[in-house]
């Protein structure tokens, strides 16, 4: 019996329940090949995409076993390492559909960890495919390595194995390590830039001119945004902006790049602060392009800038007569129709601004305000005072803790006597190779993992247990080091040689609290000793920091909000 012309009919007709049933009952088993099985599993994926009902769960893993076994059937063929790259998918894509806020299903961990094995048997052969280095690179960012999954990139940089989403992830990746420069964001984000599609004029409608110019016009100012459905860091800063400004003088429109099935809390409070807003998910790039010139956007301000979910091809096709850079992205976007970025003085020195592709915009104070949060906060004594112990803590994403960081906290671990580290990241990971980081230095016991709290108020109280926030460097925090400030809890950072390393110390600076800057490796741990030491010199600076915040231009809404727009109301016009 010939089964592939029953098989691709199937498939042709969608009928997966009888492709499977077909699969199961009347192929032998020894005719049931890698090919067959890499058929079933997607068979079963297709099934649950049509149908919601039924038991989700099961139906994934039972796919995840045929990609397994598809892998296991055959040996370095390409329907084999077609397994592998779904079975790696699959796994990954379950494994953030339930563990989102935990990594407490050992099953689904194991999953990956199989995946990993699988991969590591036979390397070489593996590593000469490109969509299975791309597999693997989703698989070792939920594992908390940092380094290989530069290591891959690097790989297919260097051989030129990359589209537009490699490339953005590529210098993404690169922010999480000192060895890059800012001359080497600067050259990748050109040869982003290079490989993004200029759209005939033909196909798209005329870009409005001069509409902001047009007297007792208000000026209409459009944000673009793949975060605002989630409790990202950019929702709150954008909402600074939402509740303040004028709106006799401005007109603002939101932009969202999400799937409206999905629209969850955020997005309703932020709908009601805005004049107009538009869902742009499900438009292709000249619908999207299209859509957004016939609002006639004065001034479009794009908060993703070099990250997953961002649509630089609207920049690159020019939206609207002015495009700015804000917030999403601490860096340069490469594009030549980005015309602005917006920094602040401790951020972007004069010197290097022409290491950034577009021109920079400097705040006066910070370049970026949180809200606040709407309960009432209570000044601590330090946590565990009573103990002579001192509790260090970072919340930053994981991805953040890189080798040299570790290196740096376990020295202030070892001179601290009886000291701890509590870290807690905002996304679920395999924290394994992380702690063996620390139980190489003979620490583990001195460090504990916190899993994500859904109660946020929950999750600000933890700074209650925290004496001093160490921040991750080169790649600085930027909510958590607001968060924790809010808090009264100093934060110890290092000021880097670009706008994502610095901007940490722009956050301290801007609360006159300089000493809490470092220059380097040995002058934060020596920071962190001596803060640790003199309890006094802590508990007066948590004071400080406790009751300035609140006045500082970190949470100053309306200053922030009156500066922002002074900064931009008046630009001019770029010869489009």
């Amino acid at each position: 019996m010939e089964f592939q012309p029953i098989l691709k009919d199937l498939v042709r007709k969608k009928k997966y329940s009888e492709l499977i049933l077909f699969i199961k009952t009347k192929i032998p088993e020894n005719k049931i090949n890698s090919g067959i099985l890499n058929l079933l599993g997607t068979a079963r994926l297709s099934k649950l995409k049509e149908n919601e009902t039924g038991d989700k769960l099961k139906e994934f893993l039972l796919a995840i076993e045929d990609f397994r076994s598809a892998h296991l059937k055959e040996k370095n063929t390409p329907e084999s390492m077609k397994g592998l790259q779904n079975f790696i998918h699959v796994s990954v894509l379950l494994f953030d559909k339930l563990m989102r806020r935990s990594t407490n299903n050992p099953e689904i961990v194991n999953l990956l960890k199989d995946a990993e094995n699988y991969f590591n048997l036979n390397k070489n052969f593996y590593e000469k495919d490109v969509s299975t280095i791309l597999t693997i690179i989703k698989l070792y960012k939920r594992f908390t390595y940092p380094e290989k999954v530069k290591y891959y990139y690097d790989k297919l940089i260097k051989n030129k194995y990359f589209n537009t989403k490699s490339i953005i992830s590529y210098i993404y990746q690169n922010c999480y390590f000192k060895e890059w420069t800012q001359i080497d964001f600067f050259n990748n984000a050109k040869i982003l830039n290079n490989n993004l599609i200029r759209y005939p004029e033909t196909e798209l409608k005329s870009l409005s001119s001069n509409q902001k110019k047009k007297s007792n016009k208000k000026i209409k100012i459009g944000f673009f945004s793949s975060d605002l459905n989630r409790n990202h860091s950019v929702s709150y800063f954008v909402k600074t902006i939402l509740k303040n400004y004028n709106k006799e003088l401005y007109e603002v429109y939101l932009y969202f790049n999400h799937k409206k099935i999905s629209e969850g809390e955020i997005i309703k409070k932020v709908k009601i602060l805005v004049d107009d807003y538009r869902h742009v998910f499900e438009l292709s790039d000249i619908e999207a392009i299209n859509l957004i010139r016939d609002d006639k956007i004065d001034i479009f301000i794009d908060l993703m800038g070099i990250t997953s979910e961002s649509r630089l091809q609207l920049i690159k096709n020019r939206v609207a007569p002015i495009q700015i850079s804000w917030c999403g992205f601490c860096n340069t976007s490469g594009i030549k129709e980005m015309d602005y970025l917006i920094a602040d003085k401790n951020l972007i020195l004069e010197k290097e601004k022409n290491l950034y592709h577009e021109k920079i915009l400097f705040m006066p104070d910070i370049w970026n305000c949180h809200p606040g949060f709407d309960f009432k906060r209570t000044l601590k004594t330090l946590p565990d005072i009573t103990n002579e112990s001192i509790v260090f803590g970072s919340f930053n994403n994981f991805n953040k803790i890189n080798q040299t960081v570790i290196d740096t906290w376990c020295s202030i671990l070892k001179k601290v006597k009886n000291s701890k580290l509590i870290l807690k990241s905002s996304s679920a990971r395999i924290s394994d190779a992380l702690l063996r980081k620390f139980e190489n230095q003979n620490l583990l016991n001195s460090v504990e993992l916190k899993s994500w709290t859904n109660n946020f108020e929950d999750h600000i109280n933890l700074y209650n247990k925290i004496d001093i926030a160490l921040d991750t460097f080169p790649y600085n925090g930027v909510t958590t080091t607001f968060e924790a400030l809010w808090m009264g809890v100093p934060v110890l950072t290092m000021s880097g040689y670009n706008f994502n390393s610095r901007c940490g110390s722009s956050i301290v600076n801007n609360l006159n609290v300089t000493e809490l800057v470092a220059k380097n490796e040995n002058d934060y741990i020596s920071k962190a000793v001596k803060l640790a030491v003199d309890k006094k010199e802590l508990l007066d600076l948590r004071k400080k920091i406790f009751n300035n915040i609140q006045d500082s231009p970190l949470f100053d809404q309306k200053k922030f909000t009156s500066n922002f727009f002074d900064l931009i109301k008046n630009l001019d016009y770029p010869k489009v």
